[in-house]
């Protein structure tokens, strides 16, 4: 069975996709940005900041698919000025998964849809995958 999790931001139908989607225990978060409840990105120009909101938007998603952080396996990072931030990026990553410890990568992007981002993450958890 298929389960589709909506952050409820206005571009989702329009481009057509689903925040995260969930098929069995098994949950795909998408490319997840720093955007507040408003549309708003927050922590403009601090990529620390703009982590940790991501980070905190991609585990809001996970409590709607019936999942907590702990279920992560896999984190995937963009960021678009990797020397300048990837310590920034990944102290935020850390301090969410320091004890779980997901598989992960991190590239640089040239760009992102909205100039004032700075950073998107995915996320893959399986239910019960971190017990």
């Amino acid at each position: 069975m298929r389960q589709n999790i909506s952050s409820g931001t206005p571009w989702e139908p329009v481009v057509g996709y689903s925040r995260a989607v969930k098929v069995g225990n098994t949950i795909h978060v998408s490319g997840t940005t720093a955007t507040g409840e408003g549309g708003a990105i927050v922590g403009e120009g601090d990529a620390y900041q703009q982590a940790v909101q991501t980070l905190k938007n991609i585990e809001s998603a996970l409590k709607k698919a019936g999942a907590s952080m702990k279920d992560v396996v896999r984190t995937r990072m963009y960021v678009i000025d990797i020397a300048a931030d990837w310590e920034k990026v990944g102290r935020a990553h850390g301090e969410f998964f320091k004890d779980i410890r997901p598989a992960t990568s991190m590239v640089e992007v040239r760009a992102l849809i909205d100039p004032k981002m700075l950073v998107e993450i995915e996320a893959e958890a399986i239910v019960g995958g971190g017990e």
